[in-house]
C-alpha cells in the first residue's frame, strides 16, 4: 500500500511532527495503527473530550489523568515519553497565540530517546507555527484510485442486496465506469456516502444518477462562488449545424476519456469558440459536455478579482484546483476576454492572473477540457491563443440555410410544435442573415402571439415574427461582417 509507504518513509528519516489534514479521522488511525504493528510501537490518541487514551485500550494501565488539556497531554507525554505514535486529534485551535503549547511540542519533538517518538496532527487544516515548520512534514492521504473506486461501489451494492432479500442492483458496465470515473477525486468516506445513497434511492445505478451525482460531488469540493456546477448541459440534439466542430469532438471523446484505441493518446485541452453574438458559442460549449457525459463547470472570472495583490490570482489557482478535483470535466469560461484582456491600467493583476492561467494550461496533467468563449478575440492576448494551449480556435459563423433548418426544428419542437405542419425551408429563406438566438426569440414571439389569440402557432405567426425583426447582422453590419473577414483564414469554421 502506498500511504503506508510513504508514511513509514517520512517517519524513519526521524521527522518527529507528521501534519495529516484529513476529514478521515478513522482512515488516518487504521493507517498509523497498521503501521505501528509492522514495526512494533504503541498507538496513543487524544482529543478535547476523551484525553490520552491507548490504542487499542490495556485494561492492565489506566488513562491518564489531566490529559484533556492541551497542555496537560503535552506536559504529560513530555514527563513521561513512552515510544510510539501520538495522534492528536484537531489540536491545531490550540497553537495559534499558544507559546506555552508551541514551546512543549519543541521540547518534546527534540529531546533524544532510545526509540522514536512521533507526534501526529491529525484534522481537517492545520496551520503550524514559524517555530514548527522545520521539525515537521505533511503528510495526505491519497485519494481512491479506480480499482478502489469499483470496490467500493460493489460493497455498497452486496450491502444494499442484502438488506433487500438478495435483489440485485440495476446498472451496466457502461454506465457503472461513468459513475467510478466520476466518483475520482473525492475521499473514500464521501464517494461511499454518495454511491451510497443513489443505490438506496432506487436500487439502481443507471445514467439519470449521474448529474445528481456530479452536482454532490462539487458541493462537497466548492469552496468559493467562483465557480458554479451547471446542472443542465446540452444534448447534441439541441445543436444545429457546427457539423465540422461536431466531428472534431467525436474524434477525441475516447482520448479525454482514456478508453478505446485512443487510451493512449495525449486528451484534448480546449477549444477557443469565437463567433458572432448569438450564434451558439455558450451552447455549443455546454453540449461538449453533454456529448462527452462529464461535469460542465462555469469559471466567472469577473468573481475572482480581489484589490488586494495577489488574491486575484489566488483565487483562479483555487478555482483551477477545483476544476481537477472534478476530472474528467469540462470547464467553461464565457466571455474571456472580459477577464484577461491586457490593455487597461490595473496595476499588472490581468497580465498575472494570465500567467497564472498559461501556466495551468501548460502544465496540467488532469483531465480537464477548457471551453472558452469570445466575441472580441482582438481584445485577447497572442499568449493564450498558440497551439498547445488551446487544440483549436474555432468560428460559430451565422448559420447557413441548412443549418437554420435544423434550428427551427429543434426551436419548434421544444415549444410542442410538429415541425411537419411548418415550411422549414421557406422559413430558413426568410431567415437569412439569422443567428441561433434571434430564430429562437422568433419561434418564441410567435408563440406568445398565437397564445394571446386562443391557438397555437403557425407558419404566419413565426414568417411575421421573422419580418418584424432585424438581425444583429443587420443592424451592426459593419462590425459583423469585419469579424467573419477577420476570421476567414485564422481560424476553422465551426460548421
Amino acid at each position: 500500500m502506498q500511504d503506508l509507504h510513504d508514511l513509514a518513509l517520512i517517519l524513519d528519516v526521524g521527522v518527529p511532527l507528521v501534519v495529516i489534514e484529513t476529514h478521515e479521522e478513522r482512515r488516518a488511525l487504521e493507517l498509523v495503527t497498521r503501521l505501528a504493528i509492522t514495526r512494533d510501537w504503541a498507538v496513543f490518541t487524544w482529543s478535547a473530550t476523551a484525553g490520552l487514551r491507548r490504542e487499542p485500550p490495556d485494561p492492565d494501565q489506566p488513562h491518564p489523568t489531566g490529559t484533556r488539556k492541551p497542555d496537560g497531554v503535552l506536559a504529560h507525554i513530555q514527563d513521561n515519553p513512552l515510544a510510539g505514535l501520538y495522534v492528536l486529534f484537531d489540536f491545531h485551535p490550540y497553537l495559534a497565540d499558544a507559546p506555552l503549547n508551541v514551546r512543549l511540542l519543541r521540547e518534546i519533538a527534540q529531546q533524544a530517546l532510545p526509540r522514536p517518538l512521533h507526534l501526529m496532527l491529525v484534522g481537517p487544516r492545520c496551520e503550524l507555527p514559524e517555530e514548527l515548520h522545520h521539525l515537521s512534514a505533511r503528510f495526505t492521504l491519497r485519494l481512491p484510485d479506480v480499482e478502489a473506486l469499483e470496490r467500493l461501489v460493489r460493497e455498497e451494492a452486496q450491502a444494499w442486496a442484502a438488506a433487500n432479500r438478495g435483489a440485485r442492483v440495476r446498472s451496466d458496465r457502461r454506465n457503472l465506469e461513468r459513475i467510478i470515473r466520476n466518483l475520482r477525486g473525492l475521499t473514500e468516506q464521501d464517494a461511499r456516502r454518495l454511491v451510497r445513497t443513489a443505490i438506496w434511492d432506487d436500487g439502481a445505478l443507471t445514467e439519470d444518477d449521474l448529474p445528481k451525482l456530479n452536482k454532490a460531488k462539487f458541493e462537497l469540493l466548492n469552496l468559493s462562488g467562483a465557480v458554479h456546477f451547471e446542472f443542465e448541459t446540452a444534448p447534441l440534439a439541441d445543436l444545429g449545424g457546427l457539423e465540422r466542430l461536431k466531428a472534431w469532438l467525436a474524434e477525441r471523446q475516447d482520448a479525454f476519456l482514456g478508453r478505446g484505441a485512443s487510451a493512449g493518446l495525449p486528451p484534448p485541452r480546449g477549444v477557443l469558440l469565437l463567433g458572432v453574438q448569438g450564434s451558439g458559442k455558450s451552447l455549443a460549449a455546454r453540449a461538449i459536455a453533454g456529448i462527452w457525459g462529464v461535469p460542465l463547470l462555469r469559471l466567472d472570472m469577473g468573481t475572482l478579482y480581489n484589490k488586494y495583490y495577489g488574491e486575484s490570482e489566488r483565487n483562479l489557482r483555487a478555482a483551477l484546483a477545483l476544476a481537477e478535483n472534478m476530472a474528467p470535466c469540462v470547464l467553461w469560461i464565457d466571455e474571456i476576454e472580459k477577464g484577461l484582456a491586457t490593455g487597461g491600467d490595473d496595476g499588472g493583476t490581468s497580465r498575472r492572473m494570465l500567467g497564472t492561467l498559461l501556466t495551468w494550461l501548460a502544465e496540467r496533467t488532469a483531465p480537464v477540457f477548457l471551453a472558452a468563449t469570445a466575441n472580441d478575440i482582438q481584445q485577447l492576448p497572442p499568449e493564450l491563443m498558440r497551439k498547445g494551449r488551446m487544440d483549436e480556435i474555432f468560428f460559430v459563423d451565422l448559420p447557413e440555410t441548412s443549418a437554420r433548418e435544423a434550428i427551427f426544428v429543434i426551436h419548434l419542437r421544444k415549444r410542442q410544435l410538429d415541425p411537419g405542419r411548418f415550411d422549414r425551408a421557406a422559413l430558413a429563406r426568410l431567415s437569412e442573415g439569422f443567428s441561433g438566438a434571434e430564430i429562437e426569440q422568433a419561434v418564441v414571439s410567435a408563440c406568445y402571439g398565437a397564445a394571446a389569440a386562443g391557438r397555437p402557432a403557425g407558419q404566419a405567426d413565426v414568417e411575421r415574427e421573422l419580418d418584424r425583426t432585424r438581425p444583429l447582422s443587420v443592424v451592426m453590419a459593419e462590425s459583423v461582417q469585419a469579424l467573419r473577414a477577420w476570421a476567414r483564414d485564422r481560424t476553422v469554421a465551426a460548421d
